[in-house]
């Protein structure tokens, strides 16, 4: 267990970049968000035609302001962690590299500009200032108890399917093809369209027993929603208590993250955590 407590310049460097759990990480979060809506906004901004011509040229050194920023960010995020190529190669370290790349890439290659909005992708970054990624236990409850629901949703989908055949055809045979309903297949498009409650409209019966089946099917349509849930909600609750709660905090040594609420070091290195107290 690494018991290392003077911690460099890149470790704390590392504690505000990569973490949301302290004021300095939460600031920078929020600061880097900003950034992020006001790039969005300059190139949504910048595809309508027709205005001003000082807007546009307002926008286009508004977004090489950020773009440097973005940049700058980047490269500090290489600079504060032990093992870039974790940090390059991961999720977010892609993400930040194609959000980052558009603009300079105009300078070559005429209207890759508008490539910028990959950076919308980094809006997933909002969850770390919302510390929803706190409750990343209750994700896992929840995908577990998908887990252990799936034979039971599977059974009910299939008997969905079924109801939607034996319907379909019932309506192609009653309604047929002066109605819309050419064909089996149209007929079962109908019959799901109706049954989630969608109701597009552009297919309807017009016949009084069309009708009256279609009246039952939409009825049914609102049990069949609910039982998904309710089969997943039980499942849920069994697993209420077997998922422990973690926090954002990530190694620097080797860019782990998941650490529990109390965790003082990383459980896939044994690397000192909590830079900052």
């Amino acid at each position: 267990m690494n018991k290392k407590e003077n911690f460099t310049w890149q470790e704390k460097l590392h504690e505000v970049i990569y973490e949301a759990d302290t004021p300095s990480g939460k600031l920078f979060d929020v600061v880097l968000l900003v950034f992020i809506f006001l790039s969005v906004i300059f190139v949504m901004i910048e595809s309508i035609k027709g205005l001003n011509p000082w807007i546009y040229d307002f926008l286009f050194y508004g977004e090489w302001v950020v773009t440097i920023l973005f940049t700058i960010e980047y490269i500090l995020r290489i600079v504060s962690i032990k093992k870039p190529s974790n940090y390059i190669f991961s999720f977010y370290g892609i993400i930040d590299f194609l959000s980052t790349i558009p603009l300079y890439l105009s300078l070559i290659f005429v209207g890759s500009g508008a490539l910028v909005t990959v950076r919308a992708l980094r809006l997933l970054r909002v969850f770390r200032i919302l510390k929803i990624s706190r409750y990343i236990g209750e994700g896992n409850k929840l995908a577990s108890a998908l887990k252990e629901s799936r034979a039971k949703i599977f059974v009910f989908l299939f008997a969905v399917v079924i109801l939607s055949l034996i319907a379909g055809t019932a309506m192609y045979i009653i309604e047929g093809e002066a109605s819309g309903f050419t064909s089996i297949p149209i007929s079962i498009y109908w019959c799901i369209v109706t049954l989630t409650t969608v109701g597009f409209g552009d297919i309807h019966p017009i016949t009084p027993l069309g009708q009256f089946i279609a009246s039952l099917i939409m009825i049914l349509g609102y049990g069949i929603i609910a039982v998904p849930t309710g089969i997943v909600s039980a499942e849920y609750s069994k697993n209420f208590k077997k998922v422990p709660r973690v926090n954002t905090q990530s190694c620097y040594n080797c860019n782990e993250s998941k650490h529990l609420d109390d965790a003082h070091y990383c459980h896939n290195c044994g690397y000192s955590l909590n830079v900052e107290k």
